[in-house]
């Protein structure tokens, strides 16, 4: 959990039981890639109406940064036009773990 960045899909049925954990990516140190596309295809494909993305910060540093806000962002608008819920994004560390949704940012 310390050393890669991993991002991963919990997909949610609509009772907002987890339907199955996907991993999106792994990357390097400081950064993985998150292709909306991917997620939103997994989503469908899984008939999933609701999403919550989560990914790791191998710094500990749990503040997100520009690039975790504008990918967020974007997920959140794709999933609208889907008809799917992106319920939280999560970023986690080895001590503790921050949501996008407690902090008001979805």
């Amino acid at each position: 959990m310390e050393m890669q960045e991993e991002v991963k899909v919990i997909l949610l049925n609509n009772s907002n039981c987890v339907l199955g954990i996907y991993n999106l990516s792994k990357g390097g140190i400081t950064s993985s890639l998150v292709d909306v596309r991917l997620v939103l295809s997994v989503a469908l494909k899984c008939l999933a109406p609701g999403i919550i993305l989560v990914h790791n910060h191998p710094s500990g540093n749990l503040k997100p940064s520009s690039t975790d806000l504008n990918i967020v962002k974007k997920l959140n608008e794709s999933c609208k036009l889907m008809d799917i819920t992106l319920f939280d994004s999560i970023i986690i560390t080895k001590e503790s773990y921050m949501s996008f949704a407690d902090e008001g940012l979805i």
